[in-house]
């Protein structure tokens, strides 16, 4: 804990904004935790780190790794609203293991694990749980690889849909290769997958407990990219019309996934739902958080308000939580 204050609320860092893609998003997901957050009982520090990787004070002043790392020690507890490389994927878990400060979320390992979307399907695979056919390909392998039939190409580490590409001609691969390897330096190819998006949100318990909330299935016509994604149209189905043998396998195979990767707090497990049963997507460590975002809006419909789960998560951490 932070040194002894006149305030008694507990002083809660919450960090946004990143040098990665996903900048834009994680600052809205930022903000809406901070404005959520009860004034009564946290006392909410805003980080921001620029697109450059420049850390920002409150006011929005440049105070670099060093001031910010003050202003973290004179915090209870960091809230890393950082989506994408150099956030999600474990390097603001490793700063606050290192600055022995506690975080809400997944730590190092998952956060890495989770991020690498290659890792993920081989942890997936590994405890039982189907991932799309697929090839991992780099720059050199990249050029001699050809089209054989529809694919979908993907950043091995990349969130929101930046760089996924849907290809269903052979003169398009080319294009959608160097699309993905503008953004990561691995790229996965992967059979398109027939079947529904279902999402499922798990929370880890202290007491080592797994909560699903409703499930979310998004109906969309094709590719669900990062246009449908953030321009207000998206179909959202809470809770997803499943037969109740669909949903205990996604929900089986959402906390086996969970647990293979190390997960903490929240991750959203993200599933295609098959005639054979659920094939895994990707999982996010650190997925959208604004009061609109997918898992908010999940335990919503578990009667689970949006500043209540941001307390909950906040308390399981310092361990105050119920």
């Amino acid at each position: 804990m932070s040194a002894a204050r006149s305030d008694d609320r507990t002083r809660v860092a919450v960090i946004g904004g990143g040098s990665s893609c996903e900048h834009d998003v994680s600052l809205a997901s930022a903000a809406s935790v901070a404005a959520a957050l009860s004034p009564t009982s946290y006392d909410v520090v805003r980080l921001t780190i620029d697109p450059h990787g420049t850390w920002l004070d409150p006011g929005g002043r440049p105070v670099g790794l060093t001031g910010a790392a003050c202003l973290l020690r004179s915090c209870d507890v960091a809230l890393p609203i950082v989506h994408g490389p150099r956030g999600e994927d474990g390097t603001l878990a490793a700063l606050c293991e290192l600055a022995g400060l506690p975080y809400v979320g997944s730590g190092v390992r998952a956060g890495a694990l989770a991020m690498d979307k290659w890792a993920t399907k081989l942890v997936a695979r590994a405890v039982g749980v189907a991932t799309a056919p697929g090839v991992l390909l780099t720059p050199a392998t990249a050029a001699v690889h050809r089209w054989s039939h529809p694919v979908v190409v993907k950043p091995v580490a990349a969130g929101s849909s930046h760089g996924v590409s849907l290809v269903e001609r052979a003169e398009d691969l080319l294009d959608a290769l160097d699309r993905a390897l503008a953004i990561d330096d691995r790229v996965l190819v992967e059979d398109v997958v027939v079947g529904r998006e279902v999402d499922v949100a798990v929370l880890g318990r202290p007491d080592g407990s797994r909560v699903v909330a409703p499930m979310l299935e998004i109906v969309v016509d094709g590719l669900f990219d990062h246009h449908d994604k953030y321009d207000g149209t998206a179909d959202f189905r809470i809770p997803a019309p499943l037969e109740e043998a669909e949903q205990k396998a996604l929900h089986d195979a959402a906390v086996a996934v969970y647990d293979a990767l190390g997960c903490a707090g929240v991750a959203r497990v993200d599933f295609f739902l098959t005639d054979d049963g659920p094939v895994l997507n990707e999982v996010n460590t650190m997925p959208g958080f604004t009061e609109q975002s997918q898992v908010p809006k999940m335990f919503a419909a578990a009667g689970l308000a949006y500043s209540d789960l941001l307390d909950l998560l906040v308390r399981d951490v310092l361990g105050t939580g119920a």
